[in-house]
């Protein structure tokens, strides 16, 4: 008994570590943004029932369920941590939109966005640089991106939301 406590044990300590630990190995906040926030932001963007979200860095999918929720839209989470790959897979099942939710395990830097109508980022300024290269090349003309706490240089903003801190770009 005491072997199968000690592997329990094991078990949970690997997935605390891996759920901290990789998206911190790629500079992604640790905090989770509140859903008036999520929702505030989605607003801003203007979807349209059936257009196509991206989530980079979706954590635990709740930007993801929202979208196809909420607006019917198709969303794709892009994540670097397999725990959290998880559990957004479960909190789409368990929300009824699996059907509309898609979470790819990887690098959004390395995933094609050209199928994108709407961006949605939660990162740190870090990003901002690398991001909008990335966006300026891949995204179709019309595109929408939302960024929550950190700006796109070399992109004119089409709307800040200056309590929520949240910019809308247009492609």
């Amino acid at each position: 008994m005491q072997i199968l406590f000690g592997a329990l044990a094991v078990f949970i300590i690997m997935i605390a570590l891996l759920w901290v630990l990789v998206p911190a190995i790629y500079g992604l906040p640790p905090v989770s943004s509140r859903d008036e926030r999520i929702r505030r932001a989605l607003e801003l963007a203007n979807p349209r029932a059936g257009e196509t979200l991206y989530d980079l860095g979706s954590g635990h999918g709740r930007v993801l369920i929202m979208a196809a929720k909420e607006f019917g839209l198709n969303a794709v989470g892009i994540e670097a941590g397999p725990v959290q790959c998880a559990v957004s897979w479960i909190n789409a099942l368990r929300n009824g939109v699996s059907s509309n939710v898609h979470v790819e395990a990887g690098n959004f830097y390395k995933s094609n966005l050209k199928d994108a109508d709407i961006v949605f980022a939660y990162l740190t300024s870090d990003h901002g640089n690398r991001l909008q290269e990335k966006l300026g090349r891949e995204l179709k003309p019309g595109a929408r991106v939302v960024t929550v706490s950190f700006e796109l240089p070399g992109w004119n903003i089409d709307f800040f939301d200056r309590e929520q801190l949240i910019y809308l770009y247009k492609k």
